[in-house]
């Protein structure tokens, strides 16, 4: 469904399961070797660890995450929001 619907501008897949059917061979051995590549799955699509309580211990060892990934996140979100307004 999502590779027909254009309109779509902005794909997150939460959580090693989305990933896995997001983003098929293309995830990793593990959830963080796949996060790790984040930036070549291009623009349209961010994978993200599931922000679930149990996760606290994994966003403490990976503090790139908030340094170098939520940054993207960010932009690309007002990116997609604003892009909606405009046509």
């Amino acid at each position: 469904m999502l590779a027909h619907s254009k309109s779509v501008r902005l794909t997150l897949l939460i959580g090693q399961y989305a990933q896995r059917f997001g983003l098929g061979d293309a995830f990793g051995p593990t959830l963080t070797d796949t996060l790790v590549r984040w930036a070549e799955f291009g623009p349209r699509v961010m994978p993200l660890p599931h922000p679930s309580p149990r996760n606290i211990a994994w966003f403490k060892r990976n503090p790139w995450f908030e340094s170098e990934m939520l940054p993207t996140l960010r932009e690309r979100v007002a990116a997609a929001l604003t892009s909606d307004h405009d046509g």
